[in-house]
C-alpha cells in the first residue's frame, strides 16, 4: 500500500540529478540540481541530504524508485547501478520508472517524448512501446519541463507499482549504442 510506503526516487538520465521522497501516501520532498556531468559524485550525498532534511535515514525506506531513461547512457547507468546497490544493501525492492511513463502519469492520454540526439525524439503513445522518431513527426508530444515535477511523478509511479512483479530495474535503451566495435584485432597480451 502506498500509504505504508517510504520511498526514495532518483534520476540522472538527463542534465540533472533529481530526488524525491514519498511518505504517507504523497511526495514530501523533491530536489533537482542542474548538471551536465558529475552526477556519480553528486548523487549519494544528495540522497543523504534529502533523507536528513526530513529526519529520515536509509533504514526508514521500504522501496527505491529510479529513473531508467531514455536519456543519457552514462546517467542512466549511474542511477540504475545505485538503485540496484541500495536495493541489495537495504533489502528493499527497487522499481524502475521510465521518463515517458512518468510523463504519462502527469498527462494521461498524451504522447510523451524526450529529446534524443540528431534532431530525433524518444516518444511513447498511450499503451504503446517507446520508439525513436524525427522531432517534427510528433508536434503535439509532451516533453518534461521541470525536473521537480518529473521526479515527483516517478516517485508516485514507483510507489504504486507492484514490487513483486517489477523485477530489478534495468536501463531503457530504445536504440542501439552509437559506438562501434573496434575493427583492429586485439593484441595478444600473453600467449
Amino acid at each position: 500500500m502506498p500509504s505504508d510506503t517510504t520511498l526514495l526516487a532518483f534520476d540522472t538520465s538527463a542534465a540533472h540529478c533529481a530526488a524525491a521522497l514519498f511518505c504517507g501516501g504523497r511526495v514530501i520532498a523533491t530536489r533537482a540540481d542542474d548538471m551536465a556531468r558529475g552526477q556519480a559524485e553528486h548523487l549519494m550525498p544528495m540522497l543523504e541530504d534529502v533523507l536528513a532534511d526530513k529526519g529520515m535515514s536509509w533504514s526508514d525506506l521500504t522501496r527505491i524508485g529510479v529513473g531508467i531513461g531514455p536519456g543519457n547512457f552514462t546517467g542512466i547507468r549511474i542511477s540504475v547501478s545505485a538503485a540496484r546497490g541500495l536495493s541489495l544493501g537495504l533489502g528493499v525492492p527497487a522499481i524502475g520508472v521510465s521518463t515517458l511513463d512518468a510523463l504519462q502519469h502527469l498527462h494521461p492520454g498524451a504522447t510523451t517524448a524526450v529529446p534524443a540526439p540528431r534532431d530525433m525524439i524518444y516518444a511513447q503513445a498511450p499503451g504503446a512501446q517507446p520508439f525513436l522518431i524525427a522531432a517534427e513527426a510528433a508536434p503535439d508530444a509532451v516533453f518534461p519541463d521541470d525536473p521537480h515535477t518529473l521526479i515527483a511523478a516517478m516517485a508516485e509511479v514507483a510507489a504504486w507499482a507492484d514490487a513483486a512483479s517489477a523485477g530489478r530495474p534495468k536501463p531503457l535503451y530504445i536504440k542501439p549504442a552509437d559506438a562501434a566495435p573496434a575493427r583492429d584485432t586485439a593484441p595478444v597480451i600473453l600467449p
